[in-house]
């Protein structure tokens, strides 16, 4: 369903989606998209079929020529449908302007630069006399990737990077949301992989409900890894079970990034980081989830932060000044929010839903940009808003006690560290010796950025992974190529003598007999 016609009527435009999902809808709204077809479970299980027929063949390319041939194809597809994949997305509600960031997010993932890390990763030789030597990856097999219905397209081409590696690819794409992921997939990859020369089957795809296919996928023994973007309490479950079964679990689950400020911090572009809490109304994992600040500048902080969350507002998402998306589901921000006043936070800014004009309502389709002031780092994460991942425009805003410089840093670097989860974190400070500490010893997260939009991308750099509820217990920073393999040790020798293999070139010392 298109997003104006959501945001003109909410509740017709969501009574007519579910209509349809059932099949009982008028096949001429005029709201319709575009239309897909939901498979069965004999069409997944055919899907893990091609994928497995077709990996032998896509493995046993070079590694760099694979890499280089079907990253670029890509690459140059994106840029050459922008346009379209940005019209897309907005469609399905996202901003533009943050439409435009998932774009440059997806071209960076696929650039030169990443090529070549990839290719660097999965590929070394070294030579010793008359050995040749090599450290790589092999790739696992079939993947089977489940993208979430709050970002399927971008999705998509995040898993789509395991084919680097030389595994074979089987997507489901989400039923709530599928025209997104069907569009990168029709239009960008099947044809980046026949110019790539990849064999048929190396990427399969379906739309279907999850749990059926899950379930398939893990009884299915051509599957190797599993890879699942959903809740923490879903992935980690499936975790437990793809374990048991001898499958490989990749998770991307929920993420609660902290931001940490010191005294020294740049407050306007500190302010400007904390406002991405905001984008798409706080419902994108990797956006800051709270944040934690020295107290001899919490006060100024929170003014300067008050004045830029005035500054944002909802609207159309085909607006390039709209940053907030619609929450059609808000009780649990409500109980956020009581949870938090009752534990002594204080809300300083938001608090209401809203309607596309700003006005408040009971009804609106937006919430409010909401500020909480959390006193004293020792109870915060009594806080439910804190502990957390609150997935709405909520920003909790942790001011430690008052102390000498080095007792709050302690403080502080404890407090990230004891976070469940581990997406990203961010800091701002100038103290170089302030700085070094934080990169020494915050040790959750995939991702750690200092004096940087807490959201930006970096070549070379994770966009996701992480440690704790974010990615399970194998968590870390997700590279799926490197994630989706495993390393491998090769020695090739030419001339060699096995006895000088086994003792050196100059074989055992005879004169020891002791040794012999």
């Amino acid at each position: 369903m298109s997003a104006r016609a959501m945001l003109n009527d909410v509740f017709a435009t969501l009574r007519a989606k579910r209509a349809l999902e059932r099949g009982a809808g008028d096949p001429g709204n005029p709201h319709v998209l575009a239309r897909c077809s939901v498979a069965d479970g004999e069409t997944a299980r055919a899907a893990v079929k091609a994928a497995a027929a077709a990996f032998p063949q896509w493995a046993a390319a070079p590694a760099r020529t694979r890499i280089f041939a079907l990253g670029r194809a890509v690459h140059r597809r994106l840029e050459a449908h922008r346009s379209e994949i940005i019209e897309v997305l907005i469609q399905e509600q996202h901003p533009r302007v943050l439409a435009e960031w998932q774009f440059a997010g997806l071209l960076g993932g696929y650039s030169e630069e990443n090529l070549r890390f990839y290719a660097d990763q999965l590929h070394q030789e070294f030579s010793r006399g008359p050995r040749r030597m090599l450290v790589r990856r092999q790739p696992d097999g079939v993947v089977c990737a489940n993208p979430p219905q709050n970002a399927p397209l971008s999705s998509v081409l995040l898993a789509a990077t395991a084919m680097l590696a030389g595994n074979t690819l089987v997507v489901r794409a989400p039923r709530s949301a599928p025209l997104g992921a069907m569009y990168v997939l029709r239009e960008i990859l099947v044809p980046a992989l026949e110019e790539a020369g990849a064999p048929p089957g190396t990427l399969n795809f379906f739309c279907a409900a999850p749990q059926e296919v899950l379930e398939s996928w893990l009884d299915d023994p051509a599957v190797a890894d599993i890879f699942y973007i959903g809740p923490s309490d879903v992935g980690l479950r499936l975790e437990a079970k793809c374990i048991a079964r001898g499958k490989k679990p990749i998770l991307e689950l929920a993420g609660n990034d902290g931001v940490a400020i010191w005294r020294d911090a740049d407050l306007d572009r500190a302010v400007q980081a904390l406002t991405e809490c905001f984008f798409g109304s706080g419902q994108i994992c990797m956006v800051p989830n709270y944040a934690v600040v020295h107290p001899d500048i919490a006060d100024e902080l929170l003014a300067r932060l008050g004045e830029a969350v005035d500054a944002l507002r909802p609207g159309y998402p085909d607006d390039p000044e709209t940053l907030l998306s619609p929450v059609v589901r808000s009780e649990k921000f409500f109980a956020f929010l009581d949870q938090a006043t009752g534990a002594g936070a204080q809300v300083l800014r938001g608090g209401h839903r809203i309607e596309i004009d700003g006005t408040v309502s009971d009804n609106g389709p937006f919430l409010q940009p909401t500020v909480l002031r959390v006193d004293g780092l020792a109870d915060a994460r009594r806080v439910d808003a804190v502990r957390e991942e609150t997935f709405f425009p909520l920003l909790p805003v942790v001011v430690a006690e008052p102390g000498d410089d080095a007792l709050v840093l302690d403080r502080m670097v404890a407090f990230l560290n004891e976070n469940a989860y581990g997406l990203r974190n961010s800091v701002w400070a100038r103290d170089d010796r302030v700085v070094d500490r934080f990169v020494r010893d915050i040790r959750n997260g995939g991702l750690l950025k200092v004096n940087d939009s807490h959201v930006g991308f970096l070549p070379c750099l994770p966009t996701h992974g992480g440690t704790g509820l974010t990615g399970g217990v194998y968590g870390e920073a997700n590279y799926p190529p490197l994630r989706t393999s495993r390393l491998q040790g090769v020695s090739v020798a030419h001339g060699v003598h096995p006895r000088d293999a086994v003792f050196g070139s100059a074989g055992p010392d005879h004169t020891d007999r002791s040794a012999s």
